[in-house]
């Protein structure tokens, strides 16, 4: 019952912040649109119930937000640099990246992330053994590991803290 209160008290926040405007009717529609999201996705977030003893997984949820944010428009930039200068190398590959989220929420949300960002694409997912096969736009080294490295890892280290 917690989880799902502070789910609909944290989109409830949200509702109004997006709003900027506090009247009668949007509290109203935020209450209805909180009330629904908690219903259809309530335990979210609480994968491990008995450890959500506070909301710091919807603070990290909130900080990764913007670092999502952040590294789209980086890559929306180099995307459209190379459709517009044909010079710049494009070298495509698929490279296998290992994760350690184990959660399947966790990793869906780390294969969407990395599939939203222009230039790479999430092709299929091993669970049982932890790795993601990404197509890349350009493989930008010959260092696999360390390639990889640079495009999950930004994403991985804050979906730990929220599906651990």
């Amino acid at each position: 019952m917690k989880p799902r209160l502070i789910l609909f008290v944290f989109m409830f926040i949200i509702w109004m912040f997006l709003g900027w405007n506090i009247n009668t009717h949007n509290v109203i529609a935020g209450l209805l649109v909180a009330g629904v999201i908690t219903l259809v996705m309530g335990n979210l977030f609480a994968s491990t119930p008995h450890y959500f003893g506070h909301g710091t997984k919807y603070l990290w949820f909130l900080w990764y937000v913007p670092v999502f944010a952040w590294e789209c428009l980086k890559a929306n930039i180099d995307v459209g640099r190379r459709i517009l200068s044909p010079s710049l190398p494009i070298n495509p590959g698929i490279i296998k990246v290992r994760t350690t989220i184990k959660s399947d929420i966790g990793l869906t949300i780390l294969a969407n992330s990395v599939t939203l960002t222009p230039g790479t694409l999430c092709v299929d997912m091993d669970i049982e053994k932890g790795f993601l096969y990404i197509h890349c736009i350009d493989v930008g080294s010959y260092d696999m590991d360390k390639y990889a490295l640079g495009i999950v890892d930004k994403f991985e280290r804050i979906l730990k803290k929220i599906f651990y």
